[in-house]
């Protein structure tokens, strides 16, 4: 299937240092009036669903992904502020870079290269616990296990039936220690091999709103069969 994603860069006249999070809230306050900007319904409510908008930090850029619907919203309000309010911090916007495309979204006939180029927190907290008293194959077929069911459960959020077997190798792939709110967790940077296709800046695992879990189609294709 095809996906249309809206990829919205924001430029400042210094890197940004704080976290996607924050960035996240900005939208959220200054347009509390879009659910998917927020993924709350009211107050109390929360939207529970794949993230249609998501928030990332890359490079100390700014850029917030639009799917689908999510995209529409960021075309209404991607040139209502000057500036983005993170923390205590004040970014004066200079430039603005859009990228409107429609994308595939599924089985994939090749094995397609992917990096994490922000944390995937794929485990829990019990499940690390599991994941550190194993052998080395054993936390690879961990990993594997639960990245195949990360992209099953986007493609359920996004309405995607997978027919064929998801299959995955994992890389070389690296713990980072993060923080996602005030709990610590350990994630993983590095590279995987899927037979999917997924969009550039998408994210997988937990939080993918707040940036984690986002990845970047590599170079390397490899033909399946």
């Amino acid at each position: 299937m095809n996906l249309k994603t809206l990829r919205l860069t924001l430029k400042s006249t210094r890197p940004v240092a704080e976290s996607a999070a924050k960035l996240r809230g900005f939208f959220a306050t200054r347009f509390n009036e879009y659910a998917l900007l927020h993924q709350h319904i009211n107050v109390d409510k929360l939207l529970y669903r794949y993230p249609r908008i998501q928030y990332k930090i890359i490079d100390g850029v700014p850029l917030v992904l639009g799917i689908e619907e999510g995209a529409e919203v960021l075309k209404e309000i991607y040139d209502k502020y000057d500036e983005i309010q993170l923390g205590d911090s004040a970014y004066t916007i200079v430039e603005r870079g859009i990228a409107l495309k429609e994308e595939e979204f599924g089985i994939s006939t090749e094995l397609i290269t992917y990096e994490f180029i922000t944390p995937w927190i794929a485990l829990s907290q019990t499940n690390y616990q599991r994941y550190l008293e194993s052998t080395r194959e054993q936390r690879r077929e961990l990993l594997r296990r639960t990245l195949i069911g990360n992209i099953l459960s986007a493609s359920k959020g996004l309405d995607y039936v997978v027919l064929e077997e998801i299959k995955v190798a994992i890389g070389g792939l690296r713990r980072k220690k993060c923080e996602l709110k005030g709990t610590p967790f350990i994630g993983f940077l590095g590279e995987f091999m899927v037979n999917f296709a997924i969009p550039d800046y998408m994210g997988l695992g937990k939080s993918v709103s707040r940036g984690f879990g986002t990845v970047r189609r590599g170079e390397k294709v490899v033909g399946d069969g």
